[in-house]
């Protein structure tokens, strides 16, 4: 039907508004030509009820499209599938989710081939309100998650953490800091210098060691250095069991940063989505690694503004390609504590704990030596389990004390040991391009090799 026609039609119907035949072939002509506003309107002005239930459901469907969700409700009276999917999508519209949850079942009870699950996850979701504090207000971020979704992981993933950390939150490793500053906080700071020679904010840095030495701690630091947004990528973030899932999400992800530069994106645990494609037997395995690298310095990707963080304990492990200028080309090991940094890691975890003022923390970092900074938190804890043990035994307040951090000592043990032995044989005997010469120092220094 071509549109004169249509108007021939509509001028019959302005004569004879009450034949109800002629509606309906006005409104279906109408939504074949795309023509809404015009069916819309006529079925708002109809003097009359809808018998058939066909009927019934295309006009609800005309509503649902101009977001007329009660007249949708009023019209579509069949107990038709057709007619309460309609039904449903009004009532999700009128924010009523349980009653439009009841007409979805009956519809789908009545036509299973009607099932939609966009539908389906929108009628049992959950909204959550958070608020987004911008230069000149503040504004409330309305996420829908399904019931499954756990409500720490919303927040999550709509909003990183805002809470800023600095290097005088980080016991020790100042080696490190002096060289995290040169290299990736100054460009963020004053990039018109580092411009003029051509030196962009962002890159990629690696930070590997033995697990539990602040890996994740300087990463979230050097984000409050930068005044960066944090994103912390989980694993289970990315990985996803259909194919090409998994490329799409790392592609978001990245995108994401892009878009709200300053920002640090920080991988923990990289080799499990950087591991060497040479060593496994799984396609999708090696296209991630190369969708990761392709994100990293593709053609198409501009990163600048994106520093990029990823930290692993097994580095022997990470694909060479990722060392490649341009990548990851910054390495930096990150050693346990020294002895000053247990003691600042000690002070740290005793704040706020009811303790002794006489504690030796020169004499207990002493005796910590080759803990991680995990190690000393675990000492400190297993020190507090004796002292809450003894308050409930005399039913008052003991303070923590040198016996009871003693009694830890012997209990908590380092977890570094295991782990600097496997670097050992590694620097010895797979160190051809120097990459674990910082291992090898670190070990003739304190005698571990």
């Amino acid at each position: 039907m071509d549109k004169n026609t249509l108007e021939s039609l509509k001028a019959a119907l302005a004569v004879t508004p009450d034949n109800s035949e002629l509606f309906m072939v006005v409104v279906k002509a109408c939504r074949d030509l795309d023509e809404y506003e015009d069916a819309y309107q006529l079925i708002k002005e109809k003097t009359f009820e809808l018998e058939n239930p066909d009927d019934q459901h295309l006009a609800g469907e005309i509503c649902i499209g101009v977001e007329d969700f009660e007249l949708a409700l009023a019209i579509c009276r069949a107990d038709t599938a057709a007619c309460q999917l309609v039904k449903a999508r009004a009532l999700l519209g009128l924010d009523r989710k349980d009653d439009g949850l009841a007409c979805y079942r009956k519809a789908i009870a009545g036509n299973p081939a009607l099932e939609d699950k966009n539908l389906e996850s929108r009628l049992t979701g959950r909204i959550t309100e958070r608020s987004v504090s911008t230069s000149d207000s503040n504004v409330k971020l309305k996420v829908i998650s399904n019931d499954d979704t756990d409500q720490t992981e919303i927040t999550r993933l709509v909003m990183p953490e805002d809470e800023k950390i600095t290097f005088t939150d980080v016991g020790g490793l100042e080696n490190i800091k002096k060289q995290i500053h040169k290299k990736i906080i100054l460009p963020f700071k004053k990039p018109s210098l580092f411009q003029r020679f051509k030196k962009k904010a962002g890159g990629g840095i690696l930070l590997y060691g033995p697990p539990g030495c602040g890996k994740t701690l300087l990463a979230r630091a050097t984000a409050g250095e930068c005044q960066a947004r944090f994103f912390n990528v989980v694993i289970s973030d990315i990985l996803d069991m259909y194919i090409g899932e998994s490329e799409r999400k790392l592609h978001a992800i990245f995108d994401n940063a892009r878009q709200d530069t300053p920002s640090v994106v920080f991988f923990d645990e990289i080799e499990a989505i950087g591991g060497k494609r040479q060593y496994t037997r799984e396609g999708t395995s090696s296209k991630i690694v190369s969708q990761f690298l392709s994100e990293m310095d593709g053609f198409a990707n501009k990163n600048t503004g994106v520093l990029i963080l990823g930290a692993t304990n097994v580095p022997w492990a990470i694909d060479p390609a990722f060392r490649r200028p341009g990548r990851f080309d910054r390495v930096l090991f990150v050693p346990p504590p020294d002895h000053e940094a247990r003691e600042r890691i000690l002070e740290i975890h005793l704040e706020g704990r009811p303790a002794d003022d006489d504690i030796d923390l020169k004499f207990f970092s002493k005796q910590s030596s080759g803990y991680s900074g995990a190690d000393i938190f675990n000492l400190i804890e297993t020190a507090s389990d004796f002292a809450i043990e003894a308050s409930l035994e005399k039913g008052e307040e003991i303070p923590l004390n040198k016996e009871f951090i003693v009694n830890a000592i012997k209990e908590v043990k380092p977890t570094t040991i295991d782990w600097l032995t496997t670097a050992r044989n590694y620097a010895r005997y797979a160190n051809e391009s120097g990459q674990y010469n910082d291992v090898l120092d670190f070990l003739k220094k304190f005698g571990k090799n």
